[in-house]
């Protein structure tokens, strides 16, 4: 057991220090005060964290902390505070460790027994969330969305049953192809696209899976994806789903296309009633 009784002791510490996500007035007081007074921060890109000291007129050293010297930069930070410095740690954008670097500096550093203090700020998951228009709480935040497709899938087939709200970040990177596995795996929920937040072009496209893919045009940027619990209740049974599809085929569409329609008319996942409908055939 550790406790930790932050302004009662005189230990080192390592501030986590959250910077703006886009919007420099969105820097508070206490966040500033405390980059000029540290002996040393650490930054995930010395060069952007240059341009926000600039700004506020911050000139503490500076040193990299990234994710490709972690565990090398880690060793050097207990280091410091061993040696009665105080340190700040700074991502590019927003908190540190939330899909950044940080998180074996934070383990290390308490094991040291030195004092870790997050300072209070901007935080892109956060912002999206409460203006989704979706249930706030309870929520899971996932971090980044796979990239390749395979993974993708098995990552949203292993959260799609969460009970909660889900918000995750997304590279541009195939934005159209992962929303259309997103309708492929979690059916045509409620979403919402956040980007640029606190920019002059921040957007929320917030509809269902099918609206939303209807609406992009963006190509740039990244992107925070705001999803619903699965809330379908099992109204529509089985066979009434396996007897639309007939339905559609006799119509003269496609087996896949008529399993499409039906998955999007009865608001389920397209890959589950696929499955479904074949082991019955």
């Amino acid at each position: 057991m550790i406790k930790q009784q932050s302004f009662k002791n005189e230990l080192p510490t390592l501030y986590l220090v959250a910077t703006p996500i886009g919007n420099l007035q969105e820097m508070t007081p206490r966040a500033i005060e405390v980059l000029k007074t540290v002996d040393i921060v650490a930054a995930e890109d010395t060069r952007n964290a240059r341009k926000l000291f600039s700004h506020f007129d911050i000139e503490t050293k500076l040193i990299s902390h990234h994710a490709h010297n972690e565990h090398e930069s880690s060793q050097g930070i207990i280091d410091l505070l061993h040696n009665h410095s105080s340190v700040a740690l700074i991502s590019d954008a927003g908190y540190p460790l939330i899909s950044d670097p940080g998180q074996t500096l934070v383990r290390d550093v308490i094991a040291a027994g030195y004092n870790v203090v997050p300072i209070s700020g901007a935080s892109a998951f956060l912002n999206a969330l409460v203006a989704s228009g979706l249930v706030a709480q309870p929520f899971a935040f996932m971090g980044f969305l796979e990239h390749k497709e395979n993974q993708l899938k098995k990552q949203l087939e292993k959260d799609k049953d969460l009970p909660m709200t889900t918000v995750y970040y997304l590279s541009v990177h195939k934005l159209a192809k992962t929303l259309e596995i997103v309708y492929d795996v979690l059916g045509n929920r409620q979403i919402c696209l956040v980007r640029e937040l606190t920019k002059m072009h921040e957007e929320f496209i917030r509809g269902s899976v099918t609206e939303v893919i209807d609406a992009v045009d963006v190509i740039k940027g990244e992107f925070v994806l705001v999803i619903e619990k699965n809330s379908v209740e099992e109204i529509v049974t089985f066979e009434t789903l396996i007897s639309q599809i007939d339905d559609a085929i006799s119509e003269g569409n496609s087996v896949s296309r008529s399993i499409s329609l039906v998955a999007k008319r009865n608001n389920v996942s397209k890959n589950d009633l696929y499955a479904q409908y074949h082991e019955s055939k």
